[in-house]
This record gives C-alpha cells, sequence and structure tokens, in this order.
C-alpha cells in the first residue's frame, strides 16, 4: 500500500502521542474528524497500523536520525523554503544558521530509502541550491 502525505502526518501524529483525541488528529492532517478516522479505519484494515501499544523510550527512537544541511539559491530567504519542508513529515525541525549553511532540517525516519526520498524532496523545493545529509551515529547526550 502506498501512504499519501495525509497518511504520513497522521502515522507521525500517532507515533508522538497515539493517545491524542480525533479531533486533535485531525487537526493535524488538516482534515474533518470523520474523514481522519475513516482514513485510520483504512490504515488499520489495511495493516499499516496493526496495534497501539506502549513504547519505553529507549524504543522510541526512530531507525534512522539525520540531519541535512541546505543552502538557498541567491535571492532565496528562509520564509520561502521552510513551509515548504514543513510539509515533509520525517522533518522533525528546521534550525536557521549563520555561516554557509542557511539551514539544518533534522530528519527521524524509519529507513534508509525513506531518508533518501526525504532528501531528494528537500533538494528539489524551489529555492534550495544543496541539500547535504549527514546520518547521526548516536546521541552522546541530549537535553529536553
Amino acid at each position: 500500500m502506498v501512504l499519501d502525505d495525509k497518511d504520513k502526518i497522521l502515522i507521525a501524529a500517532l507515533r508522538k502521542n497515539a493517545r491524542e483525541s480525533m479531533v486533535g488528529l485531525a487537526r493535524s492532517v488538516g482534515l474533518s474528524r470523520s474523514a481522519t478516522q475513516e482514513r485510520m479505519r483504512r490504515l488499520e484494515r489495511d495493516g499499516v497500523i496493526r496495534s497501539y501499544t506502549v513504547e519505553l523510550a529507549s524504543a522510541h527512537d526512530p531507525a534512522v536520525r539525520a540531519m541535512i544541511a541546505i543552502t538557498f539559491d541567491a535571492g532565496f530567504r528562509c520564509k520561502q523554503v521552510v513551509p515548504h519542508l514543513a510539509r515533509i513529515p520525517e522533518i522533525t525541525s528546521c534550525q536557521s544558521l549563520t555561516g554557509s549553511i542557511d539551514l539544518m532540517a533534522m530528519v527521524a525516519c524509519d529507513s534508509n530509502a525513506t531518508l533518501n526520498r526525504v532528501r531528494e524532496s528537500v533538494a528539489a523545493v524551489p529555492g534550495v541550491a544543496t541539500a547535504t545529509t549527514h546520518i547521526v551515529l548516536a546521541t552522546e547526550w541530549a537535553r529536553d
């Protein structure tokens, strides 16, 4: 089964909080409550969502984490590029930077193939000159 962007946004929202209300999920996806509920039923029926379980913090990490360093074409700014990136569910945050890199996109996804698709999507955004991927090997420490 091929998942569309709405499916991926819904799944990402469920991964973040599987107890989110249907209204909250619908708001995240940009659909009505009934359309979101029907989409969830379809994902369950087709075996994409197999169960709702408790995940412990150590098992919560995505399979692949990466940073994509982005530079812009001349004349482009964050306000023109970031809205496109915000539509990619696997991008968890973007930070604008000083120096030779204009933007750093943080990615969390399920596989290297997905990471490659995300990188290709980023590279195709109007105004993006380069998109260089840096895979995270380990998080030595982090503060929330």
